[in-house]
């Protein structure tokens, strides 16, 4: 059983759960080849990532000057799918002008997706899924209509929920042999954009974690409050709300304390606030870490707090849950359908006052009732994103659906 994956930048610190489902159909006994336009080498510390990266084909790595005379022999053997796929990278190219990705990008895309449909007619390769409903799912689907492989896609969000029009996302929908939510709420914003008709070919299959790295949970501390909050330091994830939120927050309590893990081109500004708002003592900024680091973060702390705006379903909350700590997030997107009031505490999307008050309720609840919602988290996201059960679904779609 052969497949090939692909996806824009791989491996990414944050593709964690690209690389756990692809080892998960490894272990199921398929054999994954690798794709990604580039990679992001430089930037990667964990050995893991660096091992996938050396496991992963880059097509860009020797420019588009060495995919040219491949992706042009293989239109000059298909006149008419390559007709066919102008046609359909132009119009796509024609929608996504607004959003900086118009024709000459596509003409690109169109140029690499024929030379990948050479790599897979010549590796034997003849379905592709592809993570993410952006320009990697775009390759896939000009693949396809250039007469190579059919392909699936992984959607996660928010990035095709915020601009499905621009991304072409129905028409991705209507070409793939199936296509992938990793929520209800994300299979729910596919059949959006899907006539009712293709509403069977969409189908939710959760991101997964791997219970060994959780098999024993650290005991929830006691001292407190101390939350955590993981993530990447940008506008989507909230964090300016959430020291807004630690200032109300912490005139009633006086040993809270957050420790915020993460990087991104909003960390000094959020220096900035803390220093502002006094909360020194109260907020760490603990930089970038890795999963082995956020683990520790994880146990150090008696809950995780999401204050995003904007999301798929973070795998972090999965994790959290999976060490048997109680989470704080906004009811957005996939969150709901995880984090329930038995493990949690779900608040409005943009509301510092919200946050602060769910904070305070954490600081009230009794130790031995705090455990018992860890425990409750444990066992329901185990329940539901186990990777190699996951993957097994994923696995039966490709069966289903491959030709």
């Amino acid at each position: 059983m052969r497949i090939a994956y692909l996806v824009n930048t791989y491996p990414r610190a944050s593709h964690s759960f690209i690389r756990r489902e692809i080892q998960a159909l490894e272990r199921q006994g398929w054999q994954v080849h690798r794709f990604a336009m580039r990679s992001d080498r430089a930037a990667l510390v964990d050995p893991a990532d660096l091992a996938e990266d050396d496991q992963t084909e880059h097509l860009l790595k020797s420019g588009l000057r060495h995919l040219l005379p491949k992706a042009l022999a293989w239109m000059l053997r298909h006149p008419a799918q390559s007709l066919k796929a102008l046609r359909l990278a132009l119009s796509a190219g024609a929608r996504g002008a607004g959003s900086g990705s118009g024709r000459l990008k596509h003409l690109i895309y169109l140029v690499e997706a024929a030379y990948l449909a050479a790599r897979c007619q010549s590796l034997g390769h003849a379905h592709i899924h592809a993570h993410f409903g952006t320009n990697s799912t775009t390759v896939a689907m000009l693949a396809a209509a250039l007469g190579g492989p059919t392909y699936s896609f992984t959607t996660h969000g928010p990035e095709e929920f915020d601009a499905p029009a621009a991304l072409s996302l129905p028409e991705k929908l209507r070409h793939a042999r199936f296509a992938v939510a990793i929520s209800s709420f994300g299979r729910s914003q596919l059949c959006r954009w899907s006539p009712a008709a293709r509403w069977p070919h969409f189908h939710v299959v959760h991101c997964g974690i791997e219970p060994a790295l959780f098999a024993t949970p650290s005991p929830l501390p006691k001292a407190g409050p101390h939350l955590a909050a993981i993530g990447r330091l940008a506008e989507q994830k909230g964090f300016a709300l959430l020291i807004e939120a630690i200032a109300l927050a912490a005139a009633g309590l006086p040993t809270l304390h957050l420790t915020l893990a993460g990087d991104g081109p909003l960390r000094p500004a959020l220096e900035a606030a803390i220093l502002a708002r006094g909360l020194t003592a109260h907020i760490t900024l603990a930089g970038w870490q890795n999963e082995a680091q956020v683990r520790q973060t994880l146990a150090s702390a008696q809950a995780l707090i999401v204050p995003s705006f904007a999301e798929g379903l973070p795998v972090v909350v999965m994790e959290a849950m999976a060490a048997a700590r109680p989470v704080i997030a906004t009811t957005i997107a996939g969150i709901p359908e995880l984090v329930t009031p038995d493990c949690g505490w779900l608040v409005p999307a943009g509301d510092a006052q919200a946050l602060a008050t769910a904070i305070a309720r954490l600081a009230a609840t009794p130790h031995a009732t705090l455990t018992a919602m860890g425990q409750a988290a444990r066992s329901r996201v185990l329940a539901r994103h186990n990777v190699d059960t996951e993957a097994a679904k994923l696995a039966t779609l490709f069966a289903t659906h491959m030709p």
